[in-house]
């Protein structure tokens, strides 16, 4: 199982956001690029990384900043956060990023979404945020009535490659991963799955190794390495020991 950093990007710097409140930020490098190399250096396999303007404007914003951390890392980057359009796929793939992901898009405009996955296979991955059961979307400001086995049912027939599935009560709040719900959408897809949200130390990672066995292929960190709570070095370490 790989343990994920995530970079999220803010007006071009590193940031984490409490509970996805724009408002509420704490700011962690002015130079992004440096800490995915960071990351890598202490031996992430694969980084997340979220335009957060993109996701509220519904269009990219920090393609520079981006750019500069594909050319930076030889590891593959995903991303998400104001994708809306094949246009924006493509140019996001030529510029480096191995898989985009699509959140807002994939609830708003299911016909785009499913397209994706017809012309970039493998390279579209389903980000489903989730409050109280339900899906969130348009950066976690707008509350759907949809259930994230639901959504997922509807995209793993399309063909979504990965699914990353954030608890977004838990997110930056460091009071451990939903397991449960992560668990039980694993189980209800065949496609592999990504937690994230709440992890926030070694005891957490260990909690989530166990979900292997359901296609929970990966575990995204974000406020937990950058505050010291979790090591990253550690944790990938105990990630790959548990499978060796």
């Amino acid at each position: 199982m790989l343990v994920i950093p995530a970079i999220d990007i803010k007006d071009g710097r590193c940031v984490r956001l409490l509970q996805g409140q724009m408002s509420k930020e704490t700011v962690y490098s002015d130079v992004p690029e440096e800490m995915a190399l960071q990351w890598f250096n202490k031996g992430a396999e694969k980084l997340h990384l979220v335009d957060l303007n993109g996701a509220i404007e519904g269009v990219p914003v920090n393609g520079e900043v981006i750019s500069k951390i594909t050319k930076t890392v030889p590891i593959p980057v995903e991303l998400g956060g104001g994708i809306r359009n094949l246009e924006t796929v493509e140019a996001y793939l030529n510029l480096g990023i191995h898989q985009v992901i699509l959140g807002t898009a994939a609830c708003k405009n299911p016909e785009f979404a499913t397209l994706a996955c017809q012309r970039f296979p493998g390279h579209i991955i389903l980000g489903i945020d989730a409050r109280k059961g339900f899906v969130a979307v348009e950066g976690w400001t707008e509350q759907t009535r949809v259930t994230p086995v639901e959504l997922a049912k509807d995209y793993e027939k399309a063909g979504i490659s990965a699914i990353i599935y954030t608890d977004i009560q838990r997110d930056g709040m460091r009071t451990g991963p939903n397991v449960e719900a992560t668990t039980a959408l694993a189980r209800a897809v065949e496609v592999p799955v990504i937690a994230s949200g709440g992890i926030s130390d070694m005891d957490d990672v260990k909690r989530l190794l166990p979900l292997a066995q359901w296609g929970v292929t990966g575990m995204i960190t974000g406020k937990a390495i950058y505050e010291g709570t979790l090591d990253l070095e550690e944790a990938v370490k105990e990630a790959k020991g548990a499978y060796s």
